[in-house]
């Protein structure tokens, strides 16, 4: 019965019928499924992606220097389709051996750099570029400090509260309030910090903050999970102030059409900035 306590065996077994949403996609095994090359376009870097909030970190960022001109981070973006499994195909996978996205390949360097993990491509494009990380010791280093902070904090509010909440296929008590709870404590860390800083780290835009705001900022706007009265997230107003703000800037907006299949305004492909004038 679906209510009875769970006696875990004492060999785990996968089960592949475990329902609940990506159920087909999950599995425990690493490595590709198929054979798939990722295509390749004409600019330096390859972005391999989609429009999930670990994706629209890396697109903002993106965005957000070719509107200060640096015109060397122009991109070509090609989208992952992980419903699909397209992060399974053999062509995926030798850019990330952990098949999630976003990957980027740096090919502006000799041998060409694989970058995977969100936190690691911001702080590699951020770097390479000279924008968005403070170079001072003090400011660098709370920069860095939040940015890792999310990476820490969001499985929490992704894999814990948003399975449990919106994907498992049945909704139990205890696991819902416990990551319920463990969201709005980071939520109260977020509006804590912000009540006495305009943005994330400080004074300054940053790395920081285009990590955090797509899943914190979606969160409070209702765009995740359909959880935003649950959790009560406009108590929050510190964050509230930063979410908007954040949305309001033009790269931002760019940065969350970019590998979008979904939507009147999607960009599923992005090769250049003509792109966004069609």
């Amino acid at each position: 019965m679906a209510n009875e306590p769970y006696t875990p065996p004492r060999v785990w077994t996968w089960d592949k019928s475990n329902g609940g949403a990506f159920a087909s996609i999950n599995r425990p095994i690493a490595g590709p499924t198929h054979d798939k090359q990722l295509p390749r376009g004409k600019h330096p870097l390859q972005l391999y992606s989609l429009a999930t909030p670990n994706g629209v970190k890396v697109t903002i960022l993106l965005e957000e220097l070719l509107e200060l001109g640096v015109t060397e981070a122009e991109y070509d973006a090609w989208p992952i389709r992980i419903s699909d499994g397209d992060q399974f195909g053999s062509g995926f996978v030798e850019i990330n051996p952990n098949s999630k996205i976003p990957a980027l390949l740096d090919t502006s360097v000799k041998p060409e750099l694989r970058i995977f993990e969100s936190g690691s491509i911001l702080l590699h494009l951020a770097e390479k570029f000279g924008h968005f990380l403070p170079r001072g010791l003090a400011k660098r280093t709370e920069t860095l400090n939040w940015l890792f902070w999310q990476m820490g904090s969001a499985p929490f509010l992704g894999g814990g509260f948003g399975h449990f909440y919106a994907y498992a296929p049945e909704k139990y008590e205890y696991p819902i309030n416990r990551y319920a709870m463990e969201v709005k404590r980071q939520l109260d860390v977020l509006d804590r910090q912000l009540a006495e800083n305009r943005y994330i780290a400080g004074d300054e835009y940053s790395i920081a903050d285009m990590a955090i705001w797509p899943w914190y900022g979606a969160l409070l706007n209702n765009q995740v999970y359909e959880a935003a009265e649950f959790l009560d997230v406009e108590n929050y107003t510190h964050v509230r102030r930063w979410t908007d703000e954040i949305a309001a800037r033009p790269a931002v907006q760019r940065g969350r059409r970019v590998n979008r299949t979904w939507g009147d305004d999607a960009l599923p492909e992005r090769h250049s900035a003509e792109d966004f004038k069609r």
